[in-house]
């Protein structure tokens, strides 16, 4: 009589909370509709861009956006499913993956910070690759404009790393127009002015540091990243842990559902158990 009374007395303290359960639903379901989104801007950059755009760069980005899409469709599945069908293979693989993912870019961010040499030269590498590649691509061409106007710079390690690629060479048998010349984003431009000229960098290669530094931008383009980098440590450090508070709640938030599951699951057993038989 006394474990019949323990069963119902467990009972009513057993239960799966509908808070977490479908507090986990819905987290699940924004970043699942976020997956969509990536996806489809990965196929469309993918569709509609050359198969060499962006050639340059160590990952292509529509199909890094694609993998990170797919990644996470798969996982905020298992999450809206599992929740909502309280299926706990389902929980468990949601709450496995989304640990495996918060580990990797825990020992991704150490890695980095320790061989933080070897993250430049790699960095270093990618830019001079995008210089080679500047022409190549309109996209590639906007992004390398954008970070020399953002940055104030030019160039990877200097205005003369432009002489790499194949119209700004230097070379005298160099037939192009813009030979030994810099990208318009290289220039000092002042606000005020309305109409650009992009033709603001012409032969500005054949000039020393002193001269050519009252027209361009003549510090290269790494060391102002680095710089940046060094000086928004705070910003980045808010950034990361933007992103790993979510993936935090939801591992909490699945392991707590997976334990009240498992726990109903247990009381049910036993109180089936002891109703067949009544005098235990």
């Amino acid at each position: 009589m006394g474990r019949r009374g323990a069963a119902q007395s467990g009972d009513e303290f057993s239960f799966v909370s509908p808070v977490v359960k479908y507090l986990l639903f819905f987290f699940n379901m924004i970043f699942w509709m976020i997956s969509m989104v990536l996806m489809s801007i990965g196929v469309y950059a993918r569709v509609i861009k050359h198969e060499t755009a962006m050639a340059c760069l160590t990952v292509d980005p529509s199909i890094l956006l694609m993998v990170v899409g797919v990644l996470m469709f798969f996982i905020t599945f298992c999450g809206c499913v599992g929740s909502l069908r309280e299926n706990i293979c389902l929980l468990q693989t949601f709450c496995i993956f989304l640990t495996i993912i918060f580990l990797l870019q825990l020992v991704a961010g150490v890695l980095g910070f320790v061989f933080s040499d070897k993250v430049r030269h790699k960095v270093t590498e990618m830019i001079n690759n995008a210089i080679e590649h500047y022409r190549d691509d309109l996209d590639l061409q906007n992004l390398i404009d954008y970070g020399q106007k953002e940055f104030a710079c030019c160039g990877g390690m200097s205005y003369k790393d432009w002489s790499t690629n194949v119209y700004f060479n230097c070379t005298e048998d160099n037939p192009s127009r813009e030979r030994c010349s810099v990208p318009f984003s290289c220039c000092l431009i002042s606000k005020e002015e309305r109409v650009i000229n992009t033709m603001c960098g012409h032969m500005m290669q054949d000039l020393d540091h002193a001269k050519a530094s009252g027209f361009i931008h003549t510090s290269g383009c790494i060391d102002k990243l680095v710089n940046w980098i060094h000086s928004n440590l705070f910003l980045l450090g808010g950034i990361a842990l933007g992103l790993a508070i979510p993936q935090l709640v939801g591992i909490l938030l699945s392991q707590v559902l997976i334990n009240q599951i498992q726990d109903q699951i247990k009381l049910q057993d036993y109180n089936m158990q002891h109703r067949s038989d009544p005098w235990s």
